[in-house]
């Protein structure tokens, strides 16, 4: 019997996504104890100031790094993060695993559908992306910052009066809060986050013991998927604080199609692009495409971003 210690952060989502992961080990590998370990991460502890911000002073990500500074120490053997929220450079001496199944991509409106929203309606969203894609397509809409786990976002439409709050459907259906969802948004108009609906399995490059356990419910199609997204946040060196959306499907054939969308942050420009490639070479991929949005001028776009952001 051996004893492995797994880590996430400290909310109800990370700790449900950790029981979901460890269901299938325990019932695999019945021999071992899986223990959890919740880890406090900058931002959660600083629930007032941007995503950006809180990186910025933690040197790292806001929802990674303390967690990756447990697993480098081996306080942790393995961390169930959100993909979502991991930078698209692991630090080094830790590595990803592929994953197991992947959940629902899109973005949920919660309160509302987007046509029955008035004009001028209160949208509650922490996430640039999200506020660019939303404007891009209703202009009229108040975007009102909000941050914090879902269910207390969910809150916020009755105590801040909001009409509507973005989230994700994955993480909504994991809480059992689907009936909360009011429209699943289309994909073409709002692209997820790369990696969103995934979990990141990050273990040490050199516990071979570990990578050998876990690698038997990682899923490899989902795993090629997620690196051609990723590949393209990283050609475009971008972060969850900018406004770029991807995903990538398998077709029947085998091949990898990738989509992707880069969104100024008010709305008004916004650039897309769609391509296929090999499903062995998802980073080729998801540089190429990268490629061709800057091409279309996607450079200009993140640069104004992240200007805004430094100021």
């Amino acid at each position: 019997m051996a004893q492995f210690l797994v880590g996430s952060r400290a909310s109800t989502l990370a700790r449900t996504q950790v029981r979901e992961y460890l269901a299938p080990l325990r019932e695999r590998f019945p021999e071992h104890v899986f223990t959890h370990r919740a880890i406090l991460e900058g931002g959660d502890r600083d629930r007032k100031s941007t995503v950006a911000s809180v990186s910025a002073v933690s040197g790292g990500s806001a929802f990674s790094t303390e967690q990756e500074a447990a697993l480098l120490r081996g306080e942790v053997d393995v961390v169930v993060h959100s993909l979502k929220d991991l930078p698209t450079a692991s630090p080094a001496g830790l590595v990803l695993l592929p994953p197991p199944d992947r959940e629902d991509v899109r973005d949920a409106l919660c309160g509302s559908t987007l046509d029955g929203l008035r004009k001028g309606a209160r949208v509650g969203t922490g996430s640039p992306r999200r506020v660019a894609q939303l404007l891009a397509v209703r202009p009229d809409l108040e975007l009102v910052p909000i941050r914090g786990n879902v269910p207390p976002r969910l809150q916020k439409i009755r105590t801040m009066g909001l009409d509507a709050v973005v989230l994700a459907v994955a993480g909504l259906r994991r809480l059992g809060l689907q009936d909360e969802i009011g429209e699943a948004l289309p994909l073409d108009l709002f692209p997820p986050s790369p990696g969103q609906g995934a979990l990141g399995i990050q273990v040490r490059e050199d516990n071979a013991a570990v990578r050998e356990l876990l690698s038997t419910v990682g899923d490899d199609s989902v795993d090629r998927r997620i690196r051609a997204e990723r590949a393209l946040l990283a050609e475009l060196h971008g972060g969850c604080s900018v406004p770029v959306g991807a995903y990538a499907v398998t077709l029947p054939g085998g091949e990898l199609e990738l989509l992707a969308q880069v969104t100024s942050l008010d709305g008004r420009r916004r650039v897309s692009g769609t391509r296929s490639g090999r499903a062995d070479e998802p980073e080729k991929l998801g540089a190429a495409l990268a490629y061709e949005l800057l091409d279309q001028g996607a450079g200009e776009i993140l640069d104004a971003v992240r200007g805004t952001a430094a100021g």
